[in-house]
């Protein structure tokens, strides 16, 4: 259904406002011409109407003689013509009058008092009909005058005429300029619908699909280019969020397997309280453990991370994971003694969640040994975890660190393939990096570089 206003009225859409304001300048604008237009026309015919009885006065002025004392009319054969509508006056008295006009009708006394100089030479006399007469006076010794007079009836007809063809006209125009203005307005916001729908399709099945800017208009081509960096960045914050819901996961299966495992130990028997406090310590460690995680990761993703900068002590960051991890009974996991304190700049929580992934995956895959060996590497600070397991496929290597790829996911191994590129995130994050030695045949290495404080 379409959604109604407040008042109850169906909004109006953009192509409707837009032929709207169109037609409202169109009958603006054609109001205007149409007022001037007719104004014009009433004018000219007027103005015809008055030439028409200057020319009919001269006519019959030439039948006037005024060389003597007084005016007089000379009879011509067949003047009944010129009579017709027209009085001739010597001076102020009447010497002849239209057949059909009585002496005391209104437009005789009208035309006595333009002879009289009573009124303007023309006037227009609305009885019946609307009438127009014209005084002319005859030159000569004798005064004289000739009034005639011409109905307006044809005159008022044709402008009439004129005034409905060009309304009529008028509404034409307007009708026109309304169905080509949605025509118009539809074709140019057909590129807009269409974007709608892709928008609405994208909804549907989210995609990495872009609007583009080519084959649009320029005003369009610039509004597709801002909502591509528009949808770039939020799918840039989707996959952040989803990245760290999928590491956060990550991180806290091996804290919560220990507070599992140890409440399941707990639940067997009976416990003394002395088996009870290491219990809870156990559990209270592992909680402690996971709050970190939570802490770390999300200053990390906020980046806010570099506020709490180090020094980290190393070799206690590492035996401190060392002690939270759990080592299979096959495996045996030794740290080697530093030759010196190591110290990181580094947020502790950093160096022990970047160690983490790697110890994780070194416990995964180990034969029967891993090796944590940490030192200083000119500037910085190296730890090497060593494991005797299967290796890294030569084919694998360039996706080591992408995230959510394993090698053999059926290799019967838990993992989601989250922890290396969590490493190298985190250590880069701190300035440092973590690479895969290659150079190493027995098994696999991975190397922290860190900077030193």
């Amino acid at each position: 259904m379409t959604e109604r206003s407040p008042a109850g009225r169906r909004p109006l859409t953009l192509r409707s406002r837009l032929s709207l304001i169109a037609v409202s300048v169109a009958a603006l604008l054609m109001a205007i011409l149409i007022v001037a237009f007719n104004a014009i026309v009433r004018h000219q015919l007027d103005q015809r109407a008055d030439d028409h009885l200057r020319t009919r006065a001269a006519a019959v002025a030439s039948t006037v003689d005024t060389n003597g004392r007084k005016a007089r009319v000379v009879e011509v054969p067949n003047d009944d013509a010129l009579d017709s509508d027209v009085w001739i006056y010597a001076g102020t008295e009447r010497l002849e009058s239209p057949p059909a006009a009585s002496d005391d009708g209104p437009l005789t006394q009208v035309a006595d008092a333009l002879a009289a100089g009573r009124h303007p030479h023309c006037v227009t006399v609305s009885d019946h009909a609307p009438v127009r007469l014209c005084a002319s006076p005859v030159p000569g010794s004798a005064p004289a005058t000739v009034v005639a007079a011409v109905s307006l009836v044809p005159y008022r007809t044709s402008a009439d005429t004129v005034l409905h063809a060009t309304l009529a006209l008028g509404a034409a125009v307007l009708v026109l300029t309304y169905a080509l203005t949605r025509l118009a307005v539809r074709r140019a916001l057909r590129p807009v619908q269409a974007m709608t729908e892709q928008a609405a399709a994208w909804s549907r099945q989210p995609g990495g699909d872009r609007f583009g800017a080519t084959g649009r208009p320029a005003e369009l081509a610039a509004l597709a280019t801002s909502l591509d960096a528009l949808l770039d960045r939020i799918r840039a914050g989707l996959l952040h969020e989803q990245q760290l819901t999928r590491e956060l996961s990550h991180e806290l299966r091996n804290p919560l397997a220990r507070i599992v495992a140890e409440l399941d130990w707990w639940r067997t028997r009976p416990r003394s309280s002395e088996e009870t406090r290491r219990s809870l310590a156990v559990v209270g460690d592992a909680a402690s453990s996971m709050r970190t995680i939570c802490d770390t990761l999300l200053d990390e993703a906020q980046g806010t991370a570099s506020i709490h900068r180090g020094p980290a002590d190393v070799h206690a960051a590492l035996v401190r994971l060392a002690g939270s991890s759990v080592t299979p009974p096959a495996v045996t996991l030794r740290i080697a003694p530093p030759t010196g304190r190591l110290m990181a700049e580094a947020p502790a929580a950093i160096v022990e969640r970047t160690v983490s992934p790697l110890l994780d995956n070194a416990l995964r895959y180990a034969h029967s040994r891993v090796t944590i060996v940490a030192g200083t590497d000119g500037a910085g600070i190296r730890i090497e975890v060593t494991d005797d397991g299967p290796g890294v496929p030569t084919w694998f290597a360039p996706e080591l660190f992408h995230p959510g790829r394993r090698a053999e996911a059926g290799d019967g191994h838990p993992g989601a393939g989250l922890g290396l590129s969590l490493a190298r995130r985190l250590a880069r994050s701190a300035d440092g990096d973590v690479h895969h030695d290659a150079s190493h045949r027995d098994g696999t290495r991975f190397v922290l570089t860190l900077p030193a404080a």
